[in-house]
């Protein structure tokens, strides 16, 4: 059986990249000025993790681990609950306290990784 571990998350990051390319991204690139990896896993947190990081400094989103040093928040979720926290359909505090999200790193730059910085997805 072929394995298709495409992740819903990376359709997601994949519009967040043009995103970013936008006036409304580079807004955001201004205000946040953080570096975010996002470790995603397809079913359970820290294994088959895909790497992510949306560097909201340069504005860009790259699959793979940050390599410019460290990142200012390392995010470890599933793949259903990062969806869930990117579309606003779970507070991310209360992800955080149920353990559906881990995070390492600067608090402060945490809480700035809001619903609000991804893009609405399209009406159809």
């Amino acid at each position: 059986m072929a394995e298709s571990t495409q992740l819903k998350s990376e359709v997601l990051l994949e519009q967040m990249k043009l995103h970013l390319a936008t006036d409304a991204g580079k807004k955001l690139t201004k205000e946040i000025g953080h570096v975010y990896q996002l470790n995603i896993a397809p079913t359970k947190i820290g294994f088959d993790e895909v790497i992510f990081v949306v560097d909201l400094k340069k504005g860009e989103v790259k699959k793979g681990p940050y390599e410019d040093g460290k990142p200012d928040v390392i995010f470890s979720f599933k793949d259903e609950d990062f969806i869930k926290i990117a579309t606003g359909k779970m507070n991310p505090q209360i992800a955080f306290m149920r353990g559906a999200m881990k995070l390492k790193g600067s608090i402060s730059a945490a809480q700035k990784f809001t619903p609000d910085i991804f893009p609405k997805p399209a009406k159809m």
